[in-house]
């Protein structure tokens, strides 16, 4: 059985296409549209991976990573954050926040699998 990923992300064509690309690679993904959900969602599925928008309803993806970062057995399970945020300090703002890597959109569908499979590399802050 593969390694799972979560992807926490309210739009459903960058869904769709992050999913695509990460089954295509033997991943079993796992998904929800917003942060209490992924919240849920992770609690559930004890993912090897998050994949976290910053920009979400209700809940931001700071938000997100703060709170699974309180979770016995979330804590250090690396996140992604996956985000259209690219001004200076965002990236610092969700390493603060507790995501182990960043990734800027619109993604590289060549490049996002190669680069995904960094955050699974021995766990030091990996700018993605």
């Amino acid at each position: 059985m593969g390694r799972s990923i979560l992807i926490i992300e309210d739009n459903e064509q960058n869904r769709y296409l992050v999913t695509f690309l990460l089954e295509r690679h033997g991943y079993i993904v796992h998904s929800a549209i917003d942060g209490m959900q992924g919240i849920d969602v992770a609690r559930a599925s004890s993912p090897d991976l998050i994949l976290l928008d910053i920009q979400l309803p209700a809940m931001d993806g700071y938000a997100v990573a703060r709170a699974l970062r309180q979770i016995t057995g979330l804590d250090a399970v690396p996140i992604v954050a996956v985000t259209s945020y690219a001004m200076p300090g965002d990236r610092e703002r969700a390493i603060a926040a507790g995501c182990t890597g960043y990734i800027e959109k619109p993604i590289d569908p060549t490049t996002f699998v190669s680069t995904i499979e960094l955050a699974f590399a021995p766990r030091t802050a990996v700018t993605l």
